[in-house]
């Protein structure tokens, strides 16, 4: 316990944001997969899918891609205005958002075990709705956090970055490792998700749940911590 206290706050929040990479992974593809093709996580995929839905691609949902990008923004925007009365860096608004984003994500894990979302059209866009709502939460704590290249939701600038900044382009590889475990974590917790969907939506939900509450816990016990210290030196 006395190394990880030792290990840089900084640092703790790179894995823990690496940590929400994985679960967005895993929640993408149950939405994708399993709920009509949605992310409810990857923005820039809903509208694409909109773009070729428009132009008559055969079969692609419009409905739900709507209502995630508009229930993403809605969490977005709650959030950002939450967070910006609170200071930089880790503070207990960025705990309460984290927590608010696990609640939601646990809550549609035990729905979607009880009830049967994929068989009703209307449960299936309100749950992927929740979701996109919790991943836009998600995404504006991560912002407010600023953890160089990590986002937790998108990782197409984190591939333009590894790639642009890397030795082969005359570049010094900076932030190279985080680069490459944002990008293998959201593909691992995509492949996780959709090994989950054997068993039911409920189980890659409850994944992505108890990474959420994990990173919400650890996140405020690190904070905790650090302020009671700096009230004992400041005393």
């Amino acid at each position: 316990m006395k190394r990880l206290n030792d290990v840089p706050t900084e640092r703790v929040h790179l894995w823990l944001m690496l940590a929400l990479t994985f679960s967005t992974g895993v929640v993408d593809a149950v939405g994708y997969l399993g709920l009509d093709r949605v992310f409810t996580g990857n923005m820039t995929g809903n509208v694409v899918l909109l773009g070729m839905a428009f132009a008559g691609g055969a079969d692609l949902p419009i409905l739900r891609p709507v209502l995630a990008l508009v229930f993403f923004m809605l969490g977005a925007a709650l959030a950002g205005r939450m967070l910006r009365k609170g200071p930089e860096g880790w503070s207990w608004r960025t705990s309460f958002s984290l927590a608010v984003v696990a609640g939601v994500i646990t809550s549609l894990a035990v729905f979607t075990a009880l009830v049967d979302v994929q068989g009703d059209s209307v449960l299936g866009s309100i749950t992927t709705s929740a979701l996109a709502t919790a991943m836009g939460v998600q995404a504006a704590t991560a912002k407010r956090l600023k953890v160089a290249e990590i986002t937790t939701v998108v990782v197409t600038s984190t591939i333009t970055g590894l790639a642009s900044d890397s030795r082969l382009a005359g570049g010094g590889s900076q932030y190279w490792v985080r680069r490459a475990l944002a990008i293998a974590l959201i593909l691992l917790g995509a492949v996780a998700g959709a090994a989950a969907l054997n068993v039911g939506l409920w189980l890659g939900l409850a994944v992505s749940a108890a990474i959420s509450i994990c990173v919400a816990a650890a996140g405020y016990v690190r904070h905790h911590r650090e302020s009671r210290e700096a009230g004992v030196t400041a005393g």
